[in-house]
């Protein structure tokens, strides 16, 4: 079953944004904390919307996400931040169905798009979302600021 996300899924949703950061090696990079979860999520201008994957009454994937703008078309989109299922739920069906529950948001909502990055090395997912028909955006390259750079260039004037 997929299902929106309540406050009641903040601790298990937190928990498998953890997993998904040790899966992608980058698990000292994650500091996301359950208080900081619920703030974006349900707080009073709510910046994050997510979706929870349930069986047998745990959660056991999830889809957060954020509301872009395609200035080239006008109208809003989704931009997928995190989608992780537990790996012994794979294979049941649970990551297509929140992508099909995100694409219905986008075009119950009339946006035009839904995206999201995966990383290079991550194959499995790579032919899952192609299995999709989703196409790679290989002609754009993703830049970050973060950690000092973001300080240094916010400092300049």
């Amino acid at each position: 079953m997929i299902r929106r996300v309540t406050p009641e899924d903040v601790p298990a949703v937190t928990a498998l944004v953890y997993e998904l950061a040790e899966y992608e090696k980058a698990r000292h990079e994650c500091t996301v904390t359950e208080s900081q979860l619920t703030a974006a999520l349900f707080g009073e201008h709510p910046s994050v919307f997510g979706h929870v994957a349930v069986q047998d009454g745990a959660v056991v994937g999830t889809a957060l996400w954020f509301r872009n703008f395609s200035t080239w078309d006008g109208v809003h989109g989704i931009y997928l931040e995190d989608l992780y299922v537990k790996p012994e739920f794979r294979g049941g069906g649970h990551g297509k169905a929140l992508l099909a529950a995100l694409a219905r948001e986008c075009t119950s909502q009339g946006y035009s798009r839904l995206s999201w990055s995966v990383l290079d090395w991550n194959a499995p997912s790579i032919a899952f979302y192609e299995s999709l028909d989703a196409k790679a955006q290989d002609e754009w390259t993703t830049y970050r600021l973060s950690g000092d750079a973001l300080a240094r260039l916010a400092g300049q004037s």
